[in-house]
């Protein structure tokens, strides 16, 4: 076999099947960190409830890690009259709000519990009487970390009443909840039963788009299709000749 690369060709060729390698790699490094993210929401929100966690300067980043989506006994009381809307959320494409609702333990401390979702229709609370549940109860919720505000996500706008991100200390804050609320994490409401009611709680079997796989494959795909490429010029060229040159 005789090759004699186009030197212009391989500067340019060798640099972007580099790139197209390295990206098909990504893919796969974020397909298994998808899965493995699945994995643990799903197990941590099967297992068996865990009391609520002392919300101190004892718990740090590293123990909301380790009890970030597992299940929470919730035994207490809402407070229907500060409830809060969380804007921009939508449920199987229409648009509406999410309830956030303090909701005081039998220990006197208040955490926020994010009920769900509801239309425009049923933002004012006298048109879902049916939700307010008055009294002592027993609410199935998750742990959750604060929100974090995406780039393009505008800010909360507490004063007219315009919340973007969960963010519980910046809520508890304008609620004047004092020092007994949580402000290092909330709660999700999870659903019990495949009865849907308003407001719309979370689900515990997550649906996430995964994807990693077949763009990787693209991007691999492409770089063949690089290779193909390269070595089909080079041989019209007359560049890459196989087997024995014969010789007059």
């Amino acid at each position: 076999m005789r090759f004699r690369p186009f030197l212009w060709l391989t500067i340019v060729s060798l640099p972007a099947l580099l790139v197209l390698v390295g990206l098909g790699s990504w893919q796969l490094q974020r397909l298994q960190w998808k899965n493995d993210l699945i994995a643990s929401f799903e197990s941590r929100a099967a297992a068996a409830p865990i009391a609520v966690p002392a919300a101190d300067a004892s718990l740090g980043d590293v123990g909301l890690d380790d009890v970030e989506f597992r299940r929470l006994a919730l035994v207490g009381t809402f407070q229907h009259d500060k409830e809060v809307f969380l804007t921009g959320r939508t449920y199987e494409g229409n648009a509406g709000f999410h309830i956030v609702t303090p909701f005081q333990l039998d220990d006197g401390r208040i955490i926020l519990i994010n009920r769900g979702w509801v239309s425009e229709d049923y933002r004012d609370p006298a048109k879902r009487a049916f939700s307010q549940i008055t009294g002592p109860v027993t609410v199935a919720g998750i742990l959750r970390r604060p929100g974090v505000k995406g780039y393009f996500v505008p800010e909360n706008e507490p004063d007219n009443g315009f919340w973007f991100t969960l963010v519980p200390s910046q809520i508890n804050a304008h609620l004047g909840l004092g020092a007994q609320a949580i402000g290092q994490f909330y709660a999700d409401a999870v659903r019990t039963s495949d009865v849907v009611t308003l407001p719309i709680a979370a689900k515990t079997k997550l649906n996430l788009r995964n994807a990693h796989l077949s763009y990787a494959m693209t991007w691999y795909g492409i770089a063949l299709a690089l290779i193909g490429v390269y070595i089909a010029f080079h041989y019209q060229a007359g560049r890459l000749q196989f087997g024995r040159r014969q010789e007059d």
